[in-house]
């Protein structure tokens, strides 16, 4: 679960990896223009260091919480403003809820431990 927010956050968002993200951002309202970066950049943070901390091991429940938080926010803002910069809108969905469920397993496993 780690390596998917280490290559989302890291490679994609903050070393500019995934340039489509970019589009993305921009095409949410309020966030275009000077913000644009700084927006990814921050959430390329996030993502970062939330792949520290679910290699950590510490309260898996909670970085669980955290990541389907992040990712529905940034499915919905993706989805509702910047379709047209997302190739496969289905697959990503399908992707994600099977992401999700695998890192929610993880963590109620992790957590048992």
């Amino acid at each position: 679960m780690a390596g998917v927010w280490l290559y989302h956050g890291l490679w994609c968002k903050l070393l500019g990896g995934c340039p489509q993200q970019v589009d993305i951002v921009a095409a949410v309202p309020r966030l275009r223009g000077r913000v644009t970066k700084p927006v990814l950049l921050g959430t390329g943070v996030i993502e970062t260091i939330l792949a520290v901390w679910v290699m950590s091991g510490r309260k898996p429940r909670g970085a669980a919480a955290l990541g389907t938080a992040l990712v529905a926010g940034m499915n919905a803002g993706g989805l509702t403003f910047g379709r047209q910069h997302i190739p496969a809108p289905k697959t990503l969905i399908a992707e994600n809820v099977a992401f999700l469920a695998l890192a929610w397993l993880a963590a109620e496993e992790d957590a048992r431990a």
